[in-house]
């Protein structure tokens, strides 16, 4: 699983590739390919799972200017996965479960809620432009 740029907006892109660290899809692949088409507005999320998929995939979020959390250790059921990324030096922000949702929130989603009025005023001064045009 990929994320691509395409005219029509952003998508995700499934595919029949052969099974990297073990997983299909890997969080790995994933993160890879948001650091290689979003850079420095991505953001990787880790959380809970065993093995170390991902921390590559957020080490390269983080490389690409992006933001990097973590899932807390002590909040995983499995640390396996966060606790590679932490390792590596690859998470920006370590947060227990219980406080992943408000961070983000606090930190995006404002931004969010900007990019999506700017994206629908767009929207509706071009459907009026159309509009009145036709007449």
């Amino acid at each position: 699983m990929m994320v691509r740029r395409m005219p029509r907006g952003d998508m995700v892109v499934l595919n029949d590739a052969a099974p990297v660290n073990g997983h299909r899809p890997s969080v790995d692949v994933l993160f890879h390919s948001v650091a290689q088409e979003f850079g420095l507005t991505s953001v990787g999320v880790l959380m809970t799972g065993m093995g170390d998929d991902g921390a590559a995939g957020l080490g390269a979020i983080k490389s690409a200017g992006g933001m990097t959390i973590a899932q807390s250790e002590e909040s995983c059921v499995v640390s396996g996965m966060p606790r590679a990324a932490i390792a590596k030096g690859y998470a920006n922000r370590i947060v227990p479960l219980d406080g992943l949702a408000t961070y983000l929130a606090s930190q995006y989603g404002s931004e969010r809620a900007n990019s999506e009025k700017k994206e629908k005023d767009k929207l509706e001064k071009a459907e009026s432009i159309s509009v009145s045009h036709r007449d």
